[in-house]
């Protein structure tokens, strides 16, 4: 259903208030460059720390500025069933083409919580659903088998898969099935989570590089895993250097170094120390980006 470089879009500010000028243009670029979806208000949107009607005017300003040329899987989770419910029913009455949605964080569910989680919000909205398995942020981990009783549901569709376990793709094909959408959630990891059966990258990277970011995917997906590899060393620093510090941050002073937004984030982040950028400016010339 969804496959290839689908960058979990930043979230542009300016003096406090999101730049929704920036936002669209950055849309824009990201098509043009071949990225093959979008996935706004994750965490690298600055999901945290966004008001939730900011939160729901970023997935619709992103809706409009792509226009139907890529899917939009639009951030709709929570740590509450129920704000997770108001996130999908917007996300499917401003056109998005999916929701993500993250595994409860903080409060820790059980197995059978994330069943009755997922399953409640499936059964209330007809928008397919993408899981999203972070154990490093969420502080839970949904197992194989758990993915595979909720891939069942018509609208659980995929995973976005953070657990940097490459062997999980192979398991949640065994349990989920092989025409269960599998997408990395770590750009390291990108190449081989392809080889192993997965159909794409949600990347925090490909805010930087998303032409480099696609054309390696496509690569993978076309079954040239040398020219991939080959595109993939290009990356390699640039995926080290964003991600010294947040993620977020890194992929914001890459845009400013582009000219495509400001390094501006919301506290409790703060902009990066003078000798991450410093690793980033390397990492972007390596990748001929600068």
């Amino acid at each position: 259903m969804f496959k290839g470089s689908l960058p979990a879009l930043v979230t542009p500010f300016k003096d406090g208030a999101v730049d929704f000028d920036a936002l669209k243009h950055l849309v824009n670029w990201q098509i043009e460059e071949g990225s093959s979806g979008l996935v706004p208000v994750g965490t690298t949107g600055e999901s945290p720390t966004l008001t939730h009607e900011e939160h729901e005017a970023v997935i619709e300003a992103t809706v409009e500025a792509a226009a139907g040329r890529v899917p939009v899987i639009a951030g709709a989770g929570s740590n509450n069933t129920a704000e997770t419910l108001r996130f999908m029913e917007h996300a499917k009455r401003v056109g998005a083409a999916a929701g993500l949605v993250v595994t409860p964080y903080y409060n820790k569910p059980t197995q059978r919580g994330l069943i009755a989680h997922y399953t409640t919000v499936a059964d209330a909205v007809d928008l397919p659903i993408v899981i999203y398995n972070i154990p490093g942020r969420s502080v839970v981990d949904m197992s194989p088998e758990t993915m595979g009783e909720l891939a069942k549901h018509k609208n659980i569709v995929g995973v976005k898969d953070a657990t940097g376990d490459l062997a999980r793709v192979s398991d949640q094909r065994l349990t989920c099935g092989p025409e269960f959408c599998q997408l990395s959630g770590e750009d390291a990891t990108a190449h081989g989570f392809n080889a192993q059966g997965g159909t794409g990258c949600i990347s925090v990277t490909a805010n930087v590089a998303p032409g480099l970011c696609a054309q390696m995917q496509a690569a993978t997906l076309e079954g040239d895993y040398g020219r991939a590899l080959e595109i993939a060393d290009k990356l390699m620093p640039l995926h080290k250097a964003i991600f010294t510090e947040p993620g977020l941050v890194g992929a914001k002073y890459g845009l400013s170094k582009l000219g495509r937004c400001s390094t501006e984030v919301r506290s409790p982040l703060t902009e990066l120390e003078d000798s991450t950028k410093a690793l980033i400016d390397s990492a972007m010339a390596h990748a001929g980006l600068i």
